[in-house]
């Protein structure tokens, strides 16, 4: 307002003359009306505050690089309204969570109409502006307004002209949406009477969760970075009225929701700021050298350890093929061997594979005349003969079951462990009986078969009965089988026939082809008898002596008991029964004991029933999962166990098999590194891959679940190398796992890992905590890794990379691993 100036007249004053009175008087009146008159024109006519929705911004721009970045955000329904869906387990779906908007974040703004096909809308605005988390991103990278991003490639989001659709996402953007410029759009205005609608709206919208809006949030799969700047001073808390499923795992995590309105608390904003510098004052640069060892581009870093090796004081018990990680897990990268292509896909892959990716021929002259691998050109072939196949798998697998009709292939077998499975010929073909086999062979003098089995596409680990217990839970395998597997059962008070007995189920099976079995030679004769004597004092049932005249040998078929009885009547205890502190499901690095465990007869125990048949088993919670225990996300078992399935059936269907661009007809190995129930590998089990479950040995004894439910797995330490050779898998799955290992592991060394056992266009999915996705980031990064996709939501983020064919020209020797 405008002010002026007043003056008082004392009354002791002299008065003027007349017309000096008239003259003050009128230039007074004067200045009034001019001063009124500047302030009435200078004014400003403030601007009228209507109620309009935020506009829909939509801008798709393709880069070089063929990146997306993707920016959504969910619009309040209600600006005077604000519901939280609070992040316990209960009735809600994940897609309800919590979570202030955060700095580097990306966002989806969505609105449910009141209609019959509620539709989706998203929106997709350019990155302008480089935020404090983002300052490692590469400088093609498009930032958006308020840090958030999202980042994908081939087959990820795309934008379509006027009414497009987001591919995979059936999210639909109405007419004018978009504008071709990539300028803001004025199409929807809201009035003052519209407010009811969005009422009505908002509820659909926790309604219909499990609809269009889930599957168009599990598509761009989003998660908010912590520590987003406030809009013009005011805070945003639309995050709780986000319908957001997968991402963040709200509903698995058992997080509680912080519910403080509209308003963020000082605490929560002081920690975001802190968090985000320390992300932003990560290394960025990494300085990759290539490995040096006598294995070159095959070394295992625990297997190939020759200074460990040298170091043995006995190899009588096949020591020198057991585990011996260096202490200092290595950081550098394996070359790759010249000539190296992408592998070939599966089925073709069962029959041949590249010379050049596995250029190793000495097995092929060694069993070429037994069928295993034969050099044919440019690949190598696999006939699918064996040793005790040379005829070909199927008619042997078919012998089996012939033999002893309750195996049952596929229906009761579902889970078998082959011992000694050379090229895995025999687990590979029984895919077609809709069997899983663990197949897993030592790295000795049969050069490489591990490695022929796994660019085959069939599931194999280097490994070894020697000294210690496999690397499996007890009670787990349906048939465990041997076919001139070289391994000596009968001697040591039968110790390596005992650790069978350990792993195999109840009521499951010994399949053993050897030999013994069907030949009189004195050697053969001897271990026969033996072999007898064992079984028998082990309480083992032949159920059959088979021979195969096609192929000209036999089979010995065991079955394990699933009573004690036998155990209790024996006449000596030889071997003994395992003390009651013995615990069989302890395997990560356990010495072997000549003892023998009892059989569960407990109806709540674990073993005392054999499972549903397969494919039932797969969904069937476990009987012996009781209510009373609480699950790993922090529900009674069995509803862990549900929820946690029913989130990866979305995730799966919705995100990963849609929208991320990863073409799965050319996916065939697959390594979950952090499994819990399975859930991940189950969501996949329509597709023809096969998935090796892993369970960390800090993490939670989840891995007898995973057996349970038809699927398979190892325990291992993701502070070590895993026992694979390397370019092993086509996809490797990390939820919420790096954050964990970087307490107590070398992260570099974890990467150096991953860029070990993945094949060269092979895929990287990690879910994790914001500062571990853009640390990991930074280190892809560094490795030349194509970045396919990084989102971000709620502290919680998605990173999908592809790694490249790029090596470092420095090179490391690593010492213990040089002959």
């Amino acid at each position: 307002m405008a002010t002026g100036k007043y003056t008082r007249v004392d009354n002791r004053r002299s008065s003027a003359s007349s017309y000096c009175s008239t003259v003050t008087i009128v230039v007074f009146v004067a200045l009034c009306l001019v001063g009124v008159w500047m302030m009435t024109s200078s004014s400003v006519v403030p601007v009228q505050n209507v109620d309009v929705p935020q506009e829909k911004k939509s801008e798709l721009n393709e880069q070089d690089n063929n990146k997306v970045d993707v920016k959504e955000q969910v619009s309040d329904t209600n600006e005077g309204t604000t519901r939280q869906f609070e992040d316990n387990p209960g009735d809600l779906p994940e897609d309800a969570t919590k979570g202030d908007s955060s700095d580097g974040a990306t966002q989806v703004e969505e609105k449910v109409e009141g209609k019959s096909e509620e539709k989706t809308e998203e929106k997709f605005v350019e990155k302008t502006e480089d935020t404090p988390e983002e300052k490692t991103e590469e400088k093609n990278e498009e930032k958006s307004e308020d840090g958030s991003k999202t980042e994908t490639e081939n087959g990820g989001s795309k934008t379509e002209d006027l009414d497009s659709k987001v591919e995979n996402g059936e999210s639909n953007q109405e007419d004018g949406e978009k504008k071709s410029d990539g300028t803001e759009n004025d199409n929807e205005k809201k009035s003052d009477s519209s407010d009811d609608d969005k009422k009505s709206d908002e509820t659909k919208d926790t309604e219909n969760v499990n609809g269009q809006i889930e599957e168009k949030v599990d598509l761009t799969d989003t998660k908010e970075s912590d520590g987003e700047k406030k809009e013009n001073g005011q805070a945003k808390n639309q995050s709780s009225n986000e319908v957001f499923p997968s991402v963040a795992q709200s509903e698995l995590l058992n997080e509680t929701a912080t519910q403080n309105g509209s308003w963020s608390t000082q605490s929560a904003e002081s920690k975001n700021e802190k968090e985000a510098q320390l992300s932003s004052n990560q290394q960025t640069s990494y300085n990759w050298k290539l490995c040096n060892s006598t294995a070159g581009p095959d070394f295992i870093p625990c297997l190939d350890n020759l200074q460990a090796i040298k170091s043995l004081h006995s190899t009588k018990h096949y020591e020198h093929r057991e585990r011996h990680c260096p202490e200092e897990a290595p950081t550098c990268l394996l070359p790759v061997p010249e000539g190296y292509r992408r592998s070939i896909e599966w089925p073709k892959s069962r029959e041949k594979i590249w010379y050049y990716n596995v250029p190793h021929t000495k097995l092929a002259q060694v069993k070429g005349h037994q069928n295993w691998v034969k050099v044919t050109g440019e690949y190598l072939t696999f006939p699918g003969g064996g040793t005790q196949f040379k005829r070909g798998a199927l008619h042997y697998i078919d012998f089996i079951q012939e033999s002893v009709p309750d195996i049952a292939w596929g229906k009761r077998s579902r889970v078998i462990l082959d011992v000694g499975c050379g090229v895995a010929s025999f687990g590979g073909y029984l895919f077609d009986r809709d069997v899983l086999a663990m197949s897993f062979a030592p790295k000795d003098e049969h050069e490489a078969q591990v490695q022929f089995a796994l660019e085959r596409g069939i599931p194999a680990i280097s490994a070894v009965m020697g000294t210690k217990r496999l690397p499996f839970p007890s009670k787990v395998f349906d048939v465990v089988h041997c076919a001139r597997c070289r391994v000596p059962w009968h001697i040591e008070g039968g110790k390596l026939l005992l650790e069978l007995n350990r792993v195999l189920r109840p009521g499951g099976f010994f399949v053993w082809s050897a030999t013994p079995v069907y030949q009189k030679l004195a050697e053969d004769v001897q271990i026969w008898n033996s072999m007898k004597e064992l079984t028998k004092s082990l309480c083992w049932e032949l159920v059959s002596i088979n021979k195969d005249t096609i192929n000209g040998v036999g089979a010995a078929i065991y079955r394990k008991p699933t009573s004690n009885e036998c155990y209790e009547k024996r006449s000596q205890s030889n071997p003994p029964l395992c003390g009651n502190s013995d615990d069989p499901n302890a395997a990560w690095n356990v010495p072997l004991q000549a003892c023998m465990h009892k059989v569960p007869v407990d109806a709540k125990e674990r073993g005392s029933e054999w499972p549903e048949q397969w494919p039932s088993r797969l969904d069937k919670t476990p009987y012996w999962l009781l209510s009373s225990q609480v699950g790993v996300y922090g529900k009674p078992a069995p509803e862990d166990f549900t929820a946690d399935y029913e989130h990866w059936k979305r995730v799966v269907t919705k995100s990963y098999l849609n929208g991320m661009g990863i073409n799965w007809s050319s996916v065939r190995n697959v390594m979950d590194m952090r499994a819990v129930y399975g859930g991940f590998a189950a969501a996949l089990k329509d597709l023809k891959i096969w998935v090796m479950n892993v369970v960390s040995v800090d993490s939670p004894d989840t891995l007898p679940i995973i057996y349970e439910r038809g699927l398979f797995g190892i325990y291992h330490d993701w502070c070590e190398s895993f026992s694979t050779y390397p370019r092993s898998y086509d996809l490797l799955h990390a939820d919420h796992l790096f954050s964990k290992l970087k307490k107590r592991c070398n992260l570099a060394a974890v990467v150096a890992e991953v860029d070990r056992i993945l094949r060269p266009e092979g895929k990287l999915i990690v879910r994790d905590d914001v500062e571990t996705i853009n640390e990991l980031e930074n280190m892809v990064k560094s490795m030349q890794w194509e970045v396919r996709m990084t989102y971000s939501k709620d502290k919680e983020g998605l990173l999908c990379v592809q790694k490249s064919l790029w090596r470092p020209k420095e090179s490391e020797t690593l010492k213990y691993a040089i002959a």
